[in-house]
């Protein structure tokens, strides 16, 4: 399959995740257990949204200069649509986290430690899943149909699941692991396991830890999918989606104690993927530009954001 990653592009871009990371890594071992501040989590979340922007900046310069402005400007575009998509499809991710925490009530000085491992777990799992996904494309060409299909479906179930709330008491996982492993009934800081009396017991934690990660997976199976609509290098693929998850963390402290106020998004996010799904399923008869593409993704999730938070101060002032 054609990309536009040339061996030194991937070494920048996986030699910045790694610089990244290792300073975030740094940074929560200093600090300890404690909860984020806004102030703090909206800082690192200007900090990584500004890094995908430089990155794609880069990107696009080193493009103009080696294959043409029109390529670098279609390379660039497809960046941040796919950067856009994975960012919102992200807020959905944390309605599903804080439903977690909340349901088993995990304090929140624990609750970093589980979303780092949910975040190194997810960019692996993208990574793998974009690979397959390409390889089946490539091979293929007639799967796209199927994603296409598939994203119209989640969008219909989403618009009409989003009124729903999920009872975790009924996950059939989390009974059987509740019922084959023997678990602690209180918290033991930010451990996973802990012996008592010579007998090694799991903590409530691994239940959450194992949760998040079965939400990375579903999120997965629909945000893979949407970003081969908007492209099929896998270059863009994989450094797009990968520098949204890499801000999820500071994002969910940003969104944690306001998440209540953009309750509509989720409409906006189910519109989104039957747009995707549409787009993709009639790319044989009309091909939508990329920027097309990109101005109507923005105006379904901006203006779902828009009406949340002006229904929510209308109904603060009445």
């Amino acid at each position: 399959m054609h990309s536009i990653g040339s061996p030194g592009l991937w070494a920048v871009f996986l030699g910045l995740v790694v610089v990244m990371l290792a300073i975030d890594l740094l940074t929560l071992k200093q600090k300890g257990n404690h909860r984020p501040s806004m102030r703090e989590a909206l800082g690192w979340s200007a900090v990584w949204v500004s890094i995908a922007l430089l990155f794609n900046l880069g990107l696009w310069v080193y493009l103009d200069d080696t294959v043409g402005r029109a390529a670098a400007n279609e390379t660039a575009l497809a960046f941040f649509t796919g950067y856009l998509i994975e960012k919102a499809l992200a807020v959905d991710n944390i309605f599903v986290f804080l439903m977690i925490f909340s349901y088993f009530s995990v304090p929140a000085q624990y609750q970093r430690r589980v979303l780092l491992y949910g975040v190194l777990s997810a960019i692996v799992l993208r990574a793998v899943m974009i690979l397959v996904g390409g390889a089946l494309i490539e091979r293929f060409s007639w799967i796209l149909y199927v994603f296409g299909a598939f994203l119209l479906y989640t969008g219909v179930k989403m618009w009409f699941a989003s009124d729903s709330e999920q009872d975790l008491g009924n996950n059939k996982l989390l009974r059987w692991l509740k019922g084959h492993i023997k678990f602690t009934d209180d918290y033991h800081g930010e451990k996973f396991f802990v012996v008592k009396q010579g007998v090694r017991y799991a903590t409530p934690l691994l239940l959450v830890l194992v949760m998040i990660e079965i939400s990375d997976v579903i999120f997965a199976v629909d945000s893979i999918p949407a970003i081969f609509a908007v492209t099929t290098d896998p270059f863009v693929v994989i450094t797009s989606n990968i520098f949204a998850i890499l801000g999820l963390r500071a994002m969910y402290f940003l969104l944690a104690d306001v998440a209540d106020r953009f309750h509509l998004l989720k409409y906006g996010l189910a519109l989104v993927l039957a747009f995707i799904g549409c787009k993709m399923l009639l790319a044989q008869y009309w091909h939508m530009p990329v920027a097309w593409s990109l101005v109507v993704i923005a105006v379904l999730i901006g203006g779902s954001i828009a009406l949340s938070l002006w229904q929510t101060r209308k109904q603060q002032v009445n």
